[in-house]
């Protein structure tokens, strides 16, 4: 928020002075930090970058040699301009080696027609700069207590959304890694317009750094994320470039996204937080030791040892967000907690997330599975309707395993939403590559592998308006035969084969190598995924 040297001239006590830009006009943009008055040529080495250095000239050597040295000593201190008095020693123009160096150097060089006070100068500008520093203080203490306020009250991404669209006036959208929109506020804009293939143009917009302004586009766009695992980009609209204010908000606005990711949990009665804690533990492979984890399990009356263990997911079929929603989490650990104590069975309960309760099953040698998981069943779709379904991960007797069978039993209850047969509960082999992609679309890793894997093709394919990725789609869906897929694509051979050496040179892959074809099926398969939100 520092004035620019161009409002800087614009002060009463420079336009006093009648200042005069004689070179380096269009550098009037640069930021000037503070004023510094001189009247040596060694002064460089007391500068530390965005000032404007006045003078009057009458200590300036006449050697053109000299002249260069001083203005390129003054650039490579990094100063905004240099304002120099006409009267004590050049009276109407200055020399011809000087302007010529400063244009070199790309200095803005003022010259001031008329005495100047440079007291008067030197305390507006820096009146202006601690004005202006002091406004950015208050501005990011406004900011500071509006999202620190939507954090303790526990606001979701829509609700931050629409405070950023109130403070700036412009429409915001959260997208995550893969481009697809997460939410959006658009501050009137109409959704066909601002929404429209929003990937391609999303994908037109680089972020390096963890803040970028585009100005073709005039989209802010910082990176959303927390402890090394960024998850999203929060883009705002704001057309010309951004001000300090803006680029500001966007930022904490990330931060409280992140944050709120962060802190998510749900309120649940002493016993279930204890045993989330251990299942969340064995899952997150929090113990040193797989020991502690049995200690602490048999300490809550549940003893996992010499025991079959097997984890147990209820997979909630309407998450929601909100009181209600936790509500209806705790209720749905509480009486699956309740049907397993019917049933005497051994088991930790606690929740996993907003829309999953883990169980993990101790069953004791000679007790049945199948028979022990129909009982379970039974009794939770009594208490539960058919508001969840019942999976089921692998078998094991070593705690270490235990990881293993719930991120299976995750994986079966995800997919086994979308089936339309109703069971009692569902395995392992209900699950089948299509169905374990659509399980990972929201998981960062997955859409940073679709990225990896296809990102050239389909940011060609915006750019360009073309179908490779069609076409690619085609040649591996037919098994790599070229004439099934050429016919399938309604093309000639030649047409079709010269669209396969354009995706292998824009991808860099051999089309002929059957592991680079099977990971970037992999890859199509895990963008339809991505893609479904549904």
């Amino acid at each position: 928020m520092l004035p620019t040297l161009a409002e800087v001239l614009r002060l009463p006590a420079l336009q006093r002075a009648r200042p005069r830009v004689v070179t380096g006009s269009e550098y009037l943009d640069v930021p000037v930090r503070w004023v510094h008055v001189a009247e040596v040529t060694d002064l460089a080495h007391l500068l530390r970058g965005g000032e404007l250095v006045l003078s009057t000239g009458i200590a300036m050597p006449d050697d053109p040699a000299a002249l260069r040295r001083y203005i390129e000593d003054l650039a490579d201190a990094g100063v905004s301009g240099l304002a120099v008095e006409l009267g004590r020693k050049y009276h109407a123009e200055l020399p011809k080696a000087f302007l010529d160096a400063a244009e070199d150097a790309r200095v803005p060089v003022v010259l001031l027609d008329r005495e100047a006070r440079f007291v008067e100068i030197t305390e507006a500008v820096h009146i202006r700069v601690v004005n202006e520093q002091v406004e950015e203080l208050r501005e990011s203490e406004r900011l500071h207590s509006v999202f620190t306020r939507l954090s303790v009250e526990g606001a979701d991404a829509v609700q931050i959304l629409r405070e950023v669209g109130r403070l700036s006036g412009c429409p915001v959208v959260l997208e995550n890694l893969t481009h697809q929109v997460l939410a959006c506020d658009l501050n009137g804009e109409e959704p066909g317009t601002l929404l429209t293939s929003w990937e391609s143009r999303s994908r037109s917009v680089r972020s390096g750094d963890r803040t970028v302004h585009a100005p073709t586009t005039g989209w802010l766009v910082t990176t959303v994320g927390a402890r090394g695992q960024d998850w999203g980009r929060l883009i705002l609209i704001v057309g010309a470039a951004p001000t300090a204010h803006q680029t500001m908000l966007i930022e904490r606005a990330a931060t409280t996204l992140a944050l709120g990711r962060l802190l998510e949990r749900h309120q649940e009665s002493l016993e279930r937080q204890t045993h989330r804690t251990i299942i969340a533990g064995i899952i997150d492979r929090s113990y040193s030791d797989p020991e502690e984890a049995l200690v602490r399990a048999r300490a809550v009356g549940v003893p996992l040892n010499g025991r079959e263990l097997v984890g147990l997911v209820l997979r909630l079929r309407d998450g929601g967000t909100g009181l209600a929603a936790q509500a209806r989490l705790s209720e749905t650990a509480e009486g699956a907690a309740r049907a397993c104590r019917e049933l005497r069975l051994p088991v930790l309960v606690g929740s996993l997330d907003d829309v999953r309760v883990g169980i993990l099953l101790a069953l004791p040698s000679g007790q049945r599975l199948d028979t022990t998981l129909s009982r379970l069943a039974d009794r939770v779709h009594a208490r539960l309707g058919d508001a969840a379904v019942l999976a089921v991960g692998s078998e094991t007797d070593d705690i270490r395993s235990v990881r293993r069978s719930f991120l299976e039993a995750r994986q079966v209850g995800d997919v086994a939403l979308k089936q339309s047969e109703r069971r009692p509960f569902h395995r392992l082999p209900d699950l089948h590559l299509r169905g374990l992609l659509h399980l990972f679309r929201d998981d960062e890793r997955l859409q940073t592998y679709v990225e990896r894997e296809l990102g050239p093709l389909l940011d060609h394919d915006a750019r360009r308006g073309d179908d490779l990725t069609d076409m690619l789609r085609h040649y591996l869906g037919a098994g790599r035969n070229k004439a099934l897929a050429a016919s399938r694509a309604h093309l000639s051979r030649p047409a079709f084969y010269e669209r396969l050496r354009r995706i292998s040179s824009v991808l860099d892959a051999d089309l002929e190598s059957v592991e680079t074809c099977l990971s970037l099926h992999v890859a199509l398969l895990s963008l339809d995924s991505v893609r479904d939100q549904g």
